[in-house]
């Protein structure tokens, strides 16, 4: 194989840990996030940590869970600086609210004032308990999915039933 080949592999191969190397343990440290939610704002920082530690899991997640392609999930977090929390959030509000990711983008990109809880709704959907309810879910099977331990709150295990 010739070495400018060679190089193109392996620099395809290197790209998604150096995707979400801007999710940093300093970036994670300061994020502050508002959904209205104070469980799910908990799980967002730490879904921060875990995108530092295996931004190939993350983006895997969101691509294959939320239904958001792999590039611009990747773009968000490098080009635009984007939180991997705020990546989370965006694209799994956007399927349970039945918009796409890019509007949940768009419209925070374009009046991120009052956090994602005034965001979500000034959007054309507005926020229910069941979109909430979606978010709440996905992140629980998010933590199964990465093997990692979440501690339920009282509604989760009531409606989980675990």
């Amino acid at each position: 194989m010739k070495l400018p080949l060679r190089a193109l592999l392996l620099s395809l191969l290197l790209a998604p840990a150096i995707v979400l190397a801007q999710q940093t343990a300093e970036r994670s440290a300061t994020y502050e996030v508002d959904t209205g939610d104070a469980w799910v704002d908990s799980q967002l920082a730490d879904i921060n940590h875990y995108a530092e530690r295996y931004p190939d899991a993350f983006l895997d997640e969101v691509s294959r869970y939320a239904g958001v392609p792999r590039g611009y999930i990747a773009a968000l977090a490098t080009t635009h600086r984007w939180q991997a929390g705020d990546i989370y959030f965006a694209c799994f509000w956007a399927k349970a609210s039945g918009q796409t990711c890019r509007d949940s983008v768009r419209a925070f990109s374009q009046d991120p004032e009052g956090g994602w809880a005034e965001v979500v709704k000034r959007m054309p959907a507005k926020p229910q308990n069941l979109h909430y309810r979606a978010v709440r879910h996905a992140i629980v099977a998010s933590y199964e999915h990465w093997d990692r331990p979440i501690t339920l709150d009282a509604t989760l295990k009531r409606q989980l039933k675990r």
